[in-house]
């Protein structure tokens, strides 16, 4: 997604009343995203979430593939990314390969991040952080 859409458009998310993603229905409905600037909508593929053992899980399920991932290497992004609407900066750029259990995927690379650094930790509780990203996914 280009960066400026973290401007322009709610996250597609179910928040909850503190702001941040819902526990217990994270998900909005599976459908295209409509991105004002853009012709068309980008086409759903799936879901990018951590499973109940913190392990970070891509399910494409409209490519009917899956990759449980572990982090292989990263980079920090560079200086000149966007820092996001929060102003946190931007997240690493990330090579992640699969931890057992994929199917049909075998790693991914995370580059090209806007936002999505930590707020840091200050209280007990949840915490999301906004950010955009270009996935590249491999058999």
């Amino acid at each position: 997604l280009p960066s400026d859409v973290l401007n322009t458009r709610k996250v597609p998310l179910n928040r909850n009343d503190d702001g941040g993603a819902s526990l217990t229905n994270p998900f909005p409905k599976k459908q295209p995203l409509k991105v004002e600037g853009l012709r068309k909508s980008i086409a759903y593929l799936g879901r990018h979430f951590f499973n109940a053992a913190g392990v970070p899980t891509f399910d494409l399920d409209k490519a009917n593939q899956l990759l449980i991932a572990k982090k292989i290497d990263g980079i920090k992004a560079p200086a000149s990314a966007p820092a996001g609407p929060e102003g946190t900066g931007a997240v690493d750029w990330l090579y992640l390969g699969d931890a057992g259990g994929s199917q049909d995927v075998s790693l991914v690379y995370r580059v090209l991040t806007a936002g999505g650094a930590s707020h840091g930790c200050k209280a007990k509780g949840t915490d999301s952080t906004s950010y955009t990203a270009l996935y590249w996914f491999y058999g």
